[in-house]
């Protein structure tokens, strides 16, 4: 099979700005099984949908930029038992974006990255195929692991093949404890940003923003961690900060999705200079479980926090769906106070958030300037609740692995380290 084609000079006119940098251009496409690595000193064109299959690995060095070829909905797979090595630097990060000339790049140019693991999901039959035909994942080893990167950029990303059926800009399906992702960028994604479908995978430093759908997603059953997440939505295209499922067919299905987050800040679009969408802040449903403190939820149009069906109720009430240390502030309806489900659950949102969640404000966080997509700043000003103490910074798990980083502020950066300074961008199109 092929697997490795130098093509000179493809897409010239479309590519100028990508290969500014690089001295050759060569297309991956098809199955790769054997060790691949790229450099900085080339850029690579994915053609069609690109598996690196077991047992390969690619190794990307830092600085390097991959490009989706648009006509062929370009994408790259880690399949089951592959690895991506992908280390960039804040000073060389490694890029995934459009072919399309800068000015004229857009949501869905190409298709975007996805990871199958060998991880648990709580579907019937512990595997599942992933969408537009990315593969199987899922499996029985929750220490699977599918390599580590970070400082890495995906971006103009999520080709849909059909309604419902549209990739994410990273998609970690089933992927295990051992892969390491830290410092991540999706950025101008049509469908999610970052998806978790099952899987044990833990994820830290991720920035989405301007979406096309939910900035941070969950389903079948994931059970990893987060800390140090900040979304910021679009107002032309945009759903949920977070959507929480743990199974759409059975909401009861276990292993249940119970991750555990800390420190995150999602950031609605409350005007409507840029459109009229940017739904709801957290939407929890589908039975979710889990934990998620020290967050800040502000400027969705509809609701800041919502919990949906009586199955996600039934774990709040268990005290499995936790929420704590937090600031709701400047969404069009803070809590949600749906309560029309049969039969009724026993309190809604807003009861939940006011009687029963601890340190819940809605006062103003102060953000420095959150609201600008170009050039924002996600810092809380020293005067901000979010960095005084005003609102109680719950405590970090006590994990043994060293994951969790202090951070004793509410929210996804604290007042003086921009950790999305250099590597990072903000480019419209």
């Amino acid at each position: 099979m092929k697997r490795f084609v130098w093509v000179a000079g493809i897409g010239a006119a479309a590519l100028a700005a990508p290969l500014a940098h690089a001295q050759q251009t060569e297309v991956l496409q098809g199955n790769i099984t054997s060790d691949v690595s790229l450099s900085r000193d080339v850029t690579y064109v994915l053609s069609g949908t690109v598996f690196i299959r077991e047992p390969a690995v690619m190794r990307i060095e830092p600085g390097t930029t991959i490009v989706g070829e648009s006509a062929t909905n370009g994408t790259l797979v880690i399949d089951k038992g592959a690895q991506l090595i992908a280390k960039g630097t804040p000073d060389a990060p490694i890029v995934f974006t459009s072919d399309q000339p800068v000015g004229q790049r857009a949501r869905s140019d190409w298709g975007g990255l996805i990871l199958n693991g060998r991880a648990p999901l709580n579907v019937p039959g512990g595997e599942a195929e992933g969408e537009g035909d990315t593969g199987t994942y899922g499996g029985t080893d929750p220490l699977d692991d599918s390599g580590e990167f970070g400082y890495l950029r995906v971006e103009f990303a999520g080709t849909e093949f059909s309604p419902d059926n549209e990739l994410n800009g990273i998609a970690f399906q089933g992927v295990g404890a051992g892969t390491f992702v830290d410092y991540v960028q999706v950025h101008f994604n049509k469908d999610d940003g970052i998806e978790f479908f099952g899987g044990t995978v833990s994820v830290k430093h991720a920035l989405c923003t301007a979406i096309g759908d939910d900035s941070f997603d969950w389903t079948e059953g994931w059970t990893g961690r987060g800390q140090f997440w900040i979304g910021q939505q679009k107002g032309d295209d945009a759903d949920q900060g977070f959507e929480a499922d743990n199974n759409a067919e059975n909401n009861d299905l276990l292993p249940r999705s119970f991750p555990r987050i800390f420190n995150f800040t999602l950031i609605g679009a409350p005007g409507t200079q840029d459109g009229t969408e940017s739904d709801i802040g957290m939407l929890l449903r589908e039975g979710t479980a889990g934990i998620m403190k020290n967050g800040i939820v502000t400027g969705f149009k509809e609701i800041g926090i919502e919990i949906d069906h009586r199955a996600t109720f039934t774990q709040a009430a268990a005290g499995e769906l936790v929420l704590e240390s937090m600031i709701v502030h400047g969404n069009g309806q803070n809590f949600s106070t749906d309560g029309s489900e049969s039969p009724a659950p026993p309190f809604t949102t807003l009861q939940y958030m006011t009687t029963i969640a601890q340190n819940i404000s809605t006062a103003n966080p102060e953000l420095l300037d959150h609201l600008q997509l170009i050039g924002p700043d996600f810092r809380p000003s020293p005067t901000s609740p979010a960095a005084t103490g005003a609102v109680p910074v719950a405590a970090l798990p006590d994990d043994g692995d060293g994951f969790w980083e202090p951070a004793p502020f509410i929210g996804g950066m604290g007042p003086t380290d921009d950790w999305t300074a250099g590597w990072t961008t903000d480019a419209q199109n």
